[in-house]
């Protein structure tokens, strides 16, 4: 039809039947990218791709890395430990200009990486971060953005669900292109430039709202901040070191325990990573479960508790990868590559085009649909056109997971933060603009290649 492959129709059609279900019909994510991947096997004819395809994701241990992540922020949660990182770090910045805003920052964005869903994250740490920034002089639209930014900012950050679905959609066109561990630590780059965007953001606008510091009576003391919080900041190097240490340190790794050994290190790093980090959790902050005790039942009515919060969220990423693999099957990326090759873009025309087109995407559709539906071919096309696939692939949570919650009208995570701050829409929309447009800007900026990016 008008010279467009069928290919590209069956992906537009896909795009239009998600956002039907999403936006006119309000249906949950889960269930829409389990009727998306029926649709698409349906309308492409690709019955024989259905089995292999729903199969798959189980046979893939990125799928169980995702979802024991998000059962150790439930431990997290469960635990109180990150309360322990938060008052800590109120303690060191409160006393500054807007310092609720960077605990805000700091916090919600450690907790949404792990939870790997922003809105949700904005309204479990939402009720605490926005009621203590407007205590302190911010605006409520302020205040609600801020929270937003940094809970949204926390899909691009490993390891959220996001991260690990577009390594596997990477490793479907380029395969062993880069390592897992290695794959985790460039994410950590690109999520220290987005965090430093929002950092000086929040910064400029403190000091154009005159924004105070927290209350004095609300600052907790150093001394017993610290004496308190101490063993929770060793978390997150139990998820950070060992990932750094076989993308960053395998020659050392293979002195030690031989070739074999460092492989089966390298294959299994992400799976023990949050057991450790579990267990550790568990051990230091036993005495916020009841009875002060770890015991089997503590622990089933702290797992119990949970799946309504777990369980969507993993049928989301697993029939987002089944949904890739189907377009795997119908070499998608091959046709859609060889149509964008026939535009001759650039690769300077693809930096501004693609960022401005996935903040548009994430109007009506979420980070997760458009990876799985549009990742594979734009690594391809941005790889063809010669640009850096891994960069590209590397940067799609950034202009997907993170902006669909931001810009309106889908902005699920900017709803809920302005339901906690009682902030009015226009206000809050004008503000939500310009750390969308801040961030597009960054995006662009990091796809020149002109920022050094950690393991790039």
């Amino acid at each position: 039809m008008f010279g467009i492959p069928v290919a590209i129709l069956y992906l537009a059609a896909l795009l239009l039947f998600v956002a039907i279900l999403f936006v006119v019909f309000k249906r949950p994510m889960y269930e829409v990218m389990a009727l998306s991947f029926v649709f698409i096997v349906v309308i492409s004819g690709s019955y024989e791709l259905f089995w292999e395809s729903l199969i798959f994701p189980s046979t893939s241990s990125l799928f169980y890395a995702i979802f024991a992540f998000m059962v150790v922020a439930v431990v997290f949660d469960a635990t109180k430990v990150v309360d322990s990182i938060i008052k800590l770090m109120l303690s060191i910045v409160g006393r500054f200009r807007g310092g609720a805003g960077y605990v805000a920052l700091l916090g919600s964005t450690f907790m949404a990486s792990l939870s790997g869903t922003g809105p949700g994250n904005v309204a479990t740490t939402g009720v605490f971060t926005i009621p203590m920034m407007k205590r302190s002089n911010y605006p409520r639209a302020l205040a609600a953005t801020t929270e937003m930014s940094a809970s949204m900012l926390g899909n691009i950050i490993p390891p959220s669900g996001i991260v690990i679905l577009t390594f596997g959609i990477l490793n479907n066109v380029y395969p062993d292109r880069i390592s897992l561990s290695s794959w985790m630590v460039v994410a950590y780059g690109i999520g220290f430039w987005f965090f430093v965007q929002r950092w000086l953001t929040l910064w400029a606008l403190c000091r154009y709202y005159k924004v105070e510091p927290v209350q004095k009576e609300e600052l907790p003391t150093f001394k017993r901040s610290l004496s308190l919080g101490w063993p929770a900041l060793i978390l997150p190097a139990l998820i950070f070191v060992p990932l750094l240490a076989d993308s960053h340190f395998k020659d050392f790794i293979i002195g030690r325990i031989g070739e074999a050994g460092a492989g089966a290190y390298s294959s299994s790093v992400l799976m023990f990573t949050p057991a450790l980090a579990g267990a550790y959790a568990l051990g230091i902050g036993r005495k916020a479960l009841p009875s002060k005790r770890i015991n089997f039942t503590n622990l089933f009515n702290m797992f119990r508790s949970s799946l309504l919060k777990v369980v969507p969220i993993g049928v989301t990423i697993y029939m987002a990868y089944a949904i890739s693999q189907v377009f795997v099957g119908l070499q998608m990326d091959t046709v859609v590559r060889d149509w964008f090759v026939s535009f001759n873009l650039s690769v300077t025309a693809l930096i501004i085009i693609l960022p401005l087109f996935f903040m548009i995407l994430g109007m009506v559709l979420p980070g997760s649909a458009q990876v799985a539906i549009l990742g594979g071919a734009m690594i391809a096309v941005f790889g063809t056109l010669g640009g850096d696939p891994v960069l590209l692939a590397a940067l799609l949570p950034a202009m997907t997971g993170a902006l669909e919650g931001m810009t309106p009208p889908l902005a699920l995570g900017l709803y809920v933060a302005m339901g906690i701050a009682g902030s009015t829409f226009k206000e809050t929309a004008k503000l939500a603009v310009l750390w969308v447009i801040l961030h597009v800007i960054l995006s662009m900026i990091l796809l020149t290649g002109l920022l050094p990016i950690l393991g790039l």
